[in-house]
């Protein structure tokens, strides 16, 4: 039977979910091993660092505000990881570090179990929010058949970085978020990436002009229907939440990990059941 030392490093992360999913991929896939948090300050950041590679982790996740600060740690990155400039997942082969991030795949997948027919070409995306979170989700998108996905941001600048990392058969277009919320009735796919939400009361924008049937996503897991996806709902949209792709991102990095392919089963069912006991 096999052994894997994995982790967390970021801040703060003492509510974070990851140990009970990795823990729980362990016992599925009969895997002995441990999950461990690293909840390191910035100033402490370089010394936690070298902790973790004297304890020859079998890998280990980045989460915020680390997630480009680890990557001068590394000794290779994955090319998909190099573009986005951030890294959330990292194995050791050899003595030598290597980046990935699978919080974009992880999150596209996650929307194409629930809503396979979304992703066609002719269906019109639009992403709120241009931070951390967008990168990933921004990247993984433009290389789905979608030919316009666009981005409301509060800067123009800011999107506009976002921008660069799209494909060619891609067109992007910046608005601010009073224009998107007035042109929201041009999309099939809003997804919501930002930290609002996590308020209950909160809503980045309002959906009084959702298409009906449009798929609404928000990446805010806790709570599990933020006030954005209630809206949704109300106005006749399709939801998704944000719990999906928090598991769907670990599954891949899992995956890195052990070197095996596993169904997820009844781990959403679990996790929603557990995030409910949570509100």
């Amino acid at each position: 039977m096999s052994t894997l030392s994995l982790g967390l490093i970021g801040f703060p992360i003492q509510h974070s979910l990851s140990p009970w999913i990795h823990n729980h991929f362990m016992k599925k896939l009969g895997i002995n091993g441990e999950y461990v948090l690293y909840e390191t300050k910035k100033e402490h950041f370089a010394a936690t660092i070298d902790r973790l590679k004297e304890k020859q982790l079998n890998g280990f996740n980045v989460t915020v505000p680390y997630k480009q600060d680890i990557i001068n740690y590394l000794d290779e990155l994955d090319p998909d990881a190099a573009r986005i400039g951030a890294v959330n997942t990292v194995t050791q082969i050899n003595g030598k570090w290597k980046g990935y991030n699978t919080d974009g795949m992880g999150y596209v997948q996650s929307v194409r179990d629930y809503y396979p027919d979304l992703f066609q070409p002719k269906n019109r995306v639009l992403i709120l929010g241009a931070g951390g979170a967008a990168r990933g989700i921004y990247r993984a998108l433009v290389q789905e058949p979608f030919s316009i996905v666009d981005i409301a941001n509060r800067t123009f600048e800011k999107a506009q970085q976002l921008a660069e990392l799209k494909d060619d058969h891609v067109e992007t277009n910046i608005l601010s978020f009073e224009e998107a919320q007035l042109r929201l009735e041009d999309y099939d796919y809003v997804v919501q990436t930002t930290s609002v939400g996590m308020n209950k009361e909160e809503t980045i924008i309002s959906l009084d002009n959702l298409k009906k049937g449009a798929v609404v996503s928000d990446i805010v897991y806790q709570p599990l229907m933020t006030s954005f996806l209630k809206e949704a709902h109300s106005n006749y949209g399709k939801i998704h939440q944000g719990h999906a792709m928090l598991l769907y991102q670990a599954q891949l990095a899992f995956q890195i990990w052990s070197g095996k392919q596993f169904g997820l089963g009844d781990t959403l069912k679990l996790m929603e059941e557990r995030l409910r006991g949570n509100e």
